[in-house]
């Protein structure tokens, strides 16, 4: 740690602890373990992002696998020559990196990233892991001229050739290893993929899914907080896209599970706003569709364009962003969610934290510290404006739930990954804090405990796997759940006992051999008598 305290600046920090975890990857697992609240934002966000953007300048060694469009017709004999068993892949085309756009193949670093989070929170093997990028252009202008640049020099494949691609791409994917779990990550338009494969493959996308689980599950604890019911809420989301839709779509399943509303009551407590406004039926433009489920009918004509009309029209309870706009909650905002609510519930939800809608300090200033906060990347403790009292703010980090939903699919040995496996990581991280993090109105658990917390992800993905029939490992269904945790626990990866193994291994090798070498020894002692 004091080497890695001796870089200055968090780039320094990301490329020292990639060239640890490609020197000495139990050392780094080890590390991670002891510092995961520290670390965490050098491995994933917000750090990644600045990676991302220097993929092509500070890259020192490959980590993964690169598939080019020209390879089409041969994916199946390229994905032959990785050396490993693997269990799961993290995928992305670069094309859509967190708030950052089209990077190309500088969005292997989510990935890279990704998995070393399922490695470190869940305990999956790192060899057991493969993070791919596939090499579909890019229409980064900026990169296709930049001569560091790694990728091909072209533009962005046409939807239709991506679509042809990804076909072959699942179908080699389960030929070479038939049980791997298989994450899309950061495509431009992500709703294609997983409406096309995850019926027919063991996959799942983290931005729609695990986004809109680990929201849900702070949501889930936030509504207790405020104890107001289901059918009097009323969410504005700043952000329509893949995320955005995402997130509303799981908490419209809660509202249905939870609140006893029926879908379109529950559809209806949403209010989304993208950059031309709240979305409605008659604004005069084309939706996408993937935004047509939420678009309002309500409005009377009247069309709402600033996020400032929305919240006075809506009186909202619940203020969401994935905009991925800076500062797009001003003061003036958040006072008027404070003079509507007691407790206004605040989760400016973008990456990096430069794109976040607001910070946790003007989040707590101008609500005089009563709102209920979530965020997507970290932000420092702040003391309360009264009392003095450090709040700790949550943050809606993904890896609450994307090593447990990976974990559970692998060991029930999952065909899909079914909705109710998605709503079962978002139910059971909202159970998975403590009595004192309950007292202290957190809405997610001490990220310290991560490991703890995907034991229990884990096992109610499991579980919902087992009823909704997707599980081949049926000899678990027969397991308590305290018998399915410590199974869980002992099949997790653990950084500190792979030298235990190795000197079991290498007794139990140099036993044989010695055993070996005297029976030979006698006989042919023996021979000679």
């Amino acid at each position: 740690m004091k080497l890695l305290e001796a870089k200055t600046t968090p780039i320094e920090k990301f490329m020292y602890l990639t060239q640890l975890r490609a020197t000495n990857v139990h050392l780094f697992y080890r590390l991670m373990a002891e510092n995961v609240k520290e670390l965490t934002p050098y491995i994933y966000t917000p750090t990644v992002g600045e990676a991302c953007q220097k993929w092509h300048q500070i890259w020192t060694q490959p980590e993964g696998m690169y598939l080019s469009f020209s390879d089409r017709g041969h994916l199946h004999t390229i994905i032959q020559n990785w050396p490993h068993n693997v269990e799961i892949t993290v995928v992305t085309d670069g094309s859509r990196i967190l708030g950052l756009g089209d990077l190309g193949v500088n969005g292997m670093g989510i990935p890279v990233g990704k998995l070393a989070l399922y490695t470190a929170c869940a305990g999956i093997r790192p060899e057991a892991t493969l993070p791919l990028c596939l090499d579909l252009g890019t229409n980064n202008k900026a990169l296709l001229e930049d001569p560091l640049y790694m990728g091909s020099r072209r533009e962005k494949v046409t939807a239709e050739e991506e679509k042809e691609f990804l076909d072959e791409l699942m179908a080699a994917l389960t030929e070479r290893w038939p049980g791997i779990v298989i994450q899309y990550e950061d495509f431009k338009n992500p709703f294609p993929s997983l409406e096309r494969y995850q019926h027919t493959y063991t996959m799942f996308n983290d931005d729609i899914q695990g986004t809109g689980a680990v929201i849900l599950g702070g949501f889930i604890n936030a509504c207790r907080a405020t104890r107001i019911p289901a059918a009097e809420q009323r969410a504005v989301f700043l952000g329509a896209g893949s995320a955005g839709v995402g997130v509303a779509k799981q908490l419209v399943e809660y509202f249905v599970k939870e609140g006893g509303l029926s879908e379109d009551e529950a559809r209806r407590r949403f209010w989304l706003v993208d950059s031309r406004g709240l979305v409605t039926n008659d604004r005069g433009d084309t939706l996408a569709e993937h935004k047509v489920y939420f678009s309002r009918d309500d409005n009377e004509g009247k069309q709402y364009r600033s996020l400032e009309e929305v919240v006075e029209y809506v009186r909202p309870t619940i203020l969401m962003g994935l905009s991925t706009i800076g500062g797009a909650f001003t003061p003036a905002i958040l006072r008027r969610m404070a003079e509507l609510n007691e407790h206004p519930v605040i989760f400016p939800l973008s990456n990096p934290s430069s794109k976040s809608e607001c910070t946790f300090a003007d989040a707590i200033a101008h609500t005089n510290g009563t709102c209920l906060f979530a965020s997507g990347s970290p932000f420092p403790s702040q003391p309360h404006p009264t009392s003095g009292q450090l709040l700790t703010p949550g943050q809606g980090n993904n890896m609450y739930v994307f090593p447990g939903i990976g974990l559970g699919a692998i060991l029930s040995k999952s065909v899909n990954v079914t909705q109710d496996m998605i709503y079962a990581s978002a139910t059971a991280l909202s159970q998975s804090l403590t009595a004192q993090e309950h007292a202290d109105g957190w809405l997610y658990p001490d990220i310290r405990r991560i490991r703890e917390v995907s034991v229990v992800v884990t096992r109610g993905v499991i579980r919902a796997a087992q009823l909704g029939g997707v599980d081949r490992e049926i000899a678990l269904r027969g397991l308590s759940d305290a018998d399915l945790d410590s199974y869980i626990q002992q099949r997790m990866y653990d950084p500190f006992k792979e030298g235990q193994l190795v000197e079991t291994e290498l007794r139990e090798l140099t036993g044989s051999l010695n055993g070996y070498a005297n029976g030979t020894t006698n006989g042919v002692n023996g021979s000679h008598l």
